[in-house]
């Protein structure tokens, strides 16, 4: 098994039982108690899980430091592959397409079909190299300032941009979904670029791995009220589920062979 791998399923062992001990990770993975360690070390590092005595448990639910885009990219990395490949299906052609920023985003503009044809609109740089090369996509890039890292374009001028835009779906990106905060992220110039972009939008859909169901970032995006649906891996916050569809909303969970 690749450390990835490992990485992937020791965080998947710390979501579902909140808690897990370093023999029952060395069991499950066949790898030496020291590797659960350095793995633990790695991971709490990164903010994905939370070393305790004997073990490790599931990080606290605020959260006030973003991991970095190549961590993120990393960890759960099919996990976000599976997502991706749930919200391509909403994609119709011919449609104009908001995609946001993130590892995830970028995930669903590498799962969209060579042959789709259509506008795709984005703040994220990456995204948009990743889609230049489609003869049938037409994209389109919001100027702005550039952050390191994710390589999104945020500012007045972006969300002046995002204003003059009304697109038939939008995916967007997240730090934290929970019943109660709603959508939340950790950049506040971001914050109102994604809002108008929300308002904006026939439809809209929050891409977040299980990992953020539950989490709470600093800073809030929207109420679930405000947008059509969720898009995860696994449903592992029922809460967060029932906040969403009372209001009309859709949660898809996407499976292992999606």
């Amino acid at each position: 098994m690749l450390p990835v791998e490992r990485h992937e399923a020791i965080i998947d062992a710390v979501g579902t039982a909140q808690a897990v001990s370093t023999d029952e990770l060395v069991r499950r993975l066949g790898v030496s108690a020291e590797t659960i360690r350095r793995d633990l070390a790695f991971l709490e590092e990164r903010g994905a899980v939370r070393r305790v005595h004997g073990g490790a448990a599931a990080v606290t639910e605020r959260r006030g430091i973003e991991p970095s885009f190549t961590e993120r990219s990393i960890i759960r990395h099919e996990a976000k592959a599976q997502l991706a490949h749930t919200a391509v299906g909403l994609l119709k052609n011919g449609q104009t397409i908001v995609l946001d920023i993130g590892t995830t985003a970028v995930a669903v503009a590498q799962a969209i079909p060579r042959g789709f044809t259509g506008t795709v609109i984005t703040p994220s740089l990456p995204v948009a190299v990743e889609l230049a090369d489609r003869p049938g996509i037409e994209v389109l890039v919001a100027g702005g300032r550039v952050r390191a890292g994710d390589l999104a374009c945020s500012n007045a001028h972006t969300k002046a941009f995002f204003a003059d835009v009304y697109a038939d779906i939008a995916l967007l990106g997240s730090g934290g979904v929970d019943a109660t905060a709603g959508l939340t992220d950790f950049h506040l110039d971001e914050i109102d670029v994604r809002r108008t972009i929300i308002a904006n939008s026939a439809s809209s859909y929050i891409l977040a791995d299980s990992s953020k169901l539950g989490q709470v970032a600093p800073y809030r995006v929207c109420e679930l009220a405000a947008v059509d649906g969720l898009i995860t891996d696994q449903n592992t916050a029922p809460a967060v589920a029932a906040a969403i569809e009372e209001t009309g909303g859709v949660v898809l969970t996407a499976g292992p062979s999606a």
